[in-house]
């Protein structure tokens, strides 16, 4: 069977030490570590995670390079990120999150995990990420939280 392609942003990795998401972050961390998955990740991901403390940063630095895929971010990827952001997806100061979904579609991710509820994983931005992406000439997205993948 397939192995699924997952992009994580930043709340899933930080949420494995928030009491609400914590069960389901590490549930879905151990899915990687396993092998069942692999974890795609950016290098935004990884700059956010540098403001990060230790323990945070350690649950990326803990898994094994067999089961994670690095994509950088490039110009393709900022285009579609302005995409979202002309389209009022995202305003300025929310541009990372926009820039996570265009990453993840442009490496053609299974899928996106997230627990950011206001800017990614709500059905209103998901159709209008995708509406984009279509427009765009990209395929559609999913976006789910952890709790789901599992």
């Amino acid at each position: 069977m397939k192995r699924l392609r997952i992009y994580v942003d930043t709340s899933v990795i930080g949420g494995c030490f928030d009491e609400e998401f914590a069960e389901f972050s590490l549930k879905f961390m151990e899915q990687v570590r396993s092998g069942q998955i692999i974890l795609i990740v950016s290098n935004i991901l990884m700059d956010e995670l540098e403001l990060a403390p230790s323990n945070v940063k350690e649950v990326i630095r803990e898994m094994s390079p067999e089961f994670m895929e690095s994509v950088e971010i490039s110009m393709e990827t900022e285009s579609l990120r302005d995409a979202y952001y002309r389209a009022g997806i995202v305003g300025e100061h929310l541009i990372n999150d926009a820039h996570h979904v265009a990453v993840a579609t442009v490496a053609q991710a299974d899928l996106i995990v997230s627990w950011n509820f206001k800017h990614i994983v709500h059905v209103d931005k998901i159709r209008k990420y995708n509406s984009i992406n279509l427009q765009e000439g990209y395929g559609s997205i999913e976006i789910r939280t952890p709790r789901e993948v599992i």
